[in-house]
């Protein structure tokens, strides 16, 4: 059976809890971290995570925890 729109939007939007505060915990903010408002409205079987935006010293954070990761 398949999940309902409104179960499918509540794991989304656990998953975007996770990988916040996961981000949060590596000094990453995205202020603009959510789900996507378009698949989230559609009968998709998974909402897509909107990443957003970011200016380019979080970007180059970002860049520094994923390196630091692979180590």
């Amino acid at each position: 059976m398949a999940m309902r729109s409104t179960d499918r939007l509540r794991a989304a939007e656990e998953v975007v809890a996770r990988l916040r505060g996961a981000l949060g915990e590596a000094g990453v903010i995205l202020p603009s971290l959510r789900v996507d408002p378009v698949t989230a409205a559609s009968d998709v079987a998974c909402p897509l995570v909107d990443l957003g935006r970011c200016n380019l010293d979080m970007a180059m954070r970002i860049v520094a925890v994923l390196h630091e990761a692979r180590r």
